[in-house]
């Protein structure tokens, strides 16, 4: 779930402070409630494309969009080198 992965995100990314913490993990919060809006409560990892990430950021103030970029690319690397995103994706299994 998305939730997950941007709770561990947060714990292990390199932030400077608790304010950029709280600052980044209010983003993320903006971020999954844009996400879930057609999809219910939890929202699945996947439904965070590149797509729907530059979605969100139409959505936002110009003065939030420059950081919120930033965030999103590096929650983004972080799913890739941590290997959410492969693990997300379902795995083709012989019969």
């Amino acid at each position: 779930m998305l939730a997950d992965a941007s709770e561990a995100f947060l714990k292990v990314a390199p932030l400077h402070s608790l304010g950029d913490r709280t600052r980044r993990g209010a983003m993320l919060d903006a971020f999954e409630g844009f996400l879930s809006a057609g999809l219910g409560k939890s929202v699945p990892l996947l439904a965070y494309t590149r797509l729907t990430g530059e979605a969100w950021l139409r959505t936002l103030a110009d003065a939030e969009r420059a950081e919120a970029a930033a965030l999103l690319n590096d929650f983004r690397a972080y799913l890739r080198d941590w290997g959410w995103l492969d693990s997300a994706r379902p795995v083709n299994l012989p019969d």
